[in-house]
């Protein structure tokens, strides 16, 4: 068991504020709808995570009245690992979809190495997993997604749940995540998506920007942060320009499977 360390001390063709993230300069970055400076960005996410680590897991089921389960199912079952495989869940938080896989793919011998920025979040799934006798085969690190502290070519599969649009350079996490992925080696990426159906737009932002930070208000006291998450969202590249990206971080065999009409989308490489 590794002990967690601490850390150290829309649209690409628009300019409304769901153009994406990538397209800020080279000082600033997206924070939601603001613009922030590149180094106070890392800060501002851990601020956000810090408040809502406790509650983390049921505002997930709440914002998704559940649906996020079927998701993450999805993710897990398209690791299909060979036997004795080594899973690196990157922006791992809680360890909710480590967990699962581990459980899943317990039968192929698969190990799991949780990775996350926030401490907290480290703390409360550590807790749970312990308490539910999950122990052998799961380590928690703490650790930065744009500077890994890992080797080289050390992971047979890399999962990053509903995580990719926080760090700082999406470019920097690929490439970082590329490094750790042996040749060959499988990248599964589940994040919301700013490509939902024109049909369900009206319903579904009146959903995020109404509900969602109230209830993140009433769960976790915190509505700012939960306004955050749903403004992020609207600034992640949208699906093509996103698998661009991961091509050019070196993967090949980029493929995207959507959900519930494109709020959520499911994207898979191999490492070059």
């Amino acid at each position: 068991m590794v002990p967690a360390m601490m850390p150290e001390a829309a649209t690409p063709e628009d300019d409304s504020p769901a153009a994406s993230q990538d397209r800020t300069s080279a000082s600033r970055v997206a924070f939601g709808y603001r613009d922030v400076a590149v180094e106070d960005k890392r800060g501002l996410v851990k601020g956000v995570f810090d408040s809502v680590a406790a509650r983390y897991d049921l505002m997930n089921d709440l914002m998704s009245v559940g649906v996020h389960r079927l998701w993450k199912r999805a993710l897990v079952e398209a690791i299909d690992p060979r036997p004795g495989a080594r899973l690196l869940d990157l922006a791992g938080g809680t360890g909710d979809i480590a967990c699962r896989a581990h459980a899943r793919w317990q039968c192929r011998g698969l190990e799991a190495v949780i990775c996350d920025i926030n401490p907290r979040m480290l703390e409360q799934g550590r807790e749970r997993a312990w308490n539910q006798g999950a122990v052998k085969g799961l380590e928690w690190l703490c650790g930065d997604a744009e500077a890994l502290p890992l080797r080289a070519s050390s992971f047979d599969a890399c999962t990053i749940g509903f995580g990719i649009r926080n760090v700082t350079s999406i470019a920097g996490a690929l490439a970082e995540i590329a490094r750790a992925l042996k040749p060959g080696g499988r990248f599964l990426c589940l994040e919301f998506s700013p490509a939902v159906l024109p049909a369900l737009r009206p319903a579904y932002d009146a959903f995020s920007f109404n509900v969602i930070p109230a209830l993140g208000e009433m769960v976790t006291g915190d509505r700012a942060a939960y306004r955050y998450l749903v403004e992020s969202i609207r600034r992640f590249p949208d699906p093509a320009r996103f698998a661009t990206m991961i091509e050019a971080a070196g993967f090949a065999g980029v493929g995207k499977r959507l959900f519930s009409g494109g709020i959520a989308a499911l994207h898979s490489a191999f490492r070059v």
